[in-house]
């Protein structure tokens, strides 16, 4: 019971949410960390997902490569990069990629990929090029999947994220592995709560924007008429 009721005190106590080390400045760093790294991996995997969601070529490839970067253990790649590249950010940002791209290739490839066929047949018996069928038409309609793909990416990113902490850097996981090293356990608590909590803050964000992105519903306003005719057509 002390555990809980010390790590009560920590948060209620306005002098632990304010400076350098306070709760603000890590929730800041914390995300920060989280989002060079989706948005790394969104790079990587968001296009890559679309052209083979698009072309239909190299599914068998994506889907081991995906396999792969989920099962590499992501502490122990992290400490291979720091005795390889040294301390700073890119070890951590490039251990945690590994955690962002399955979801978000995955979600690109299987949007893309589920579109009805008959929806792109119209789009091209309508003329358009490739690239317009692709922008214009699957990824509109793919959109749901591929927010869905964000979600569990972010989920992932920001659970994985106090791994920064492990190579001196801030973030959330300073009272965690601040907290194991000093026997303070109620700072242990006080980061695991903080985690907790940012993740269902932004997992509650994404699933309204994947609820509010259905194609057919009216939710969000498209300006592209040729667009969102064919989005009618694939909800009907």
């Amino acid at each position: 019971m002390n555990l809980f009721l010390d790590a009560w005190h920590y948060f209620t106590d306005g002098a632990n949410w304010t400076g350098p080390a306070g709760i603000e400045h890590r929730l800041l760093e914390h995300l920060w960390y989280s989002f060079l790294t989706i948005l790394s991996s969104a790079v990587i995997a968001v296009p890559l997902g679309l052209v083979i969601g698009h072309t239909r070529r190299g599914a068998a490839v994506l889907v081991g490569f995906a396999n792969a970067m989920r099962a590499l253990p992501t502490l122990g790649l992290l400490t291979f990069l720091v005795l390889l590249l040294g301390l700073g950010l890119i070890p951590p940002l490039l251990a945690l990629i590994t955690v962002g791209i399955p979801p978000l290739l995955a979600g690109a490839y299987a949007g893309i990929a589920n579109v009805p066929a008959d929806v792109v047949d119209a789009s091209r018996a309508m003329g358009m090029t490739e690239r317009q069928i692709l922008f214009r038409v699957e990824v509109p309609n793919a959109m749901p999947i591929l927010l869905t793909g964000l979600r569990g990416a972010t989920l992932q990113v920001v659970a994985t994220a106090t791994i920064a902490a492990y190579v001196n850097l801030g973030g959330l996981g300073r009272y965690i592995f601040d907290g194991i090293s000093l026997y303070r356990y109620d700072r242990v608590l006080v980061g695991a709560v903080l985690v907790a909590v940012l993740a269902m803050v932004l997992d509650g964000l994404l699933a309204f924007t994947v609820w509010a992105s259905a194609p057919g519903t009216g939710r969000l306003r498209r300006a592209d008429v040729p667009t969102a005719d064919l989005t009618v057509q694939s909800a009907g």
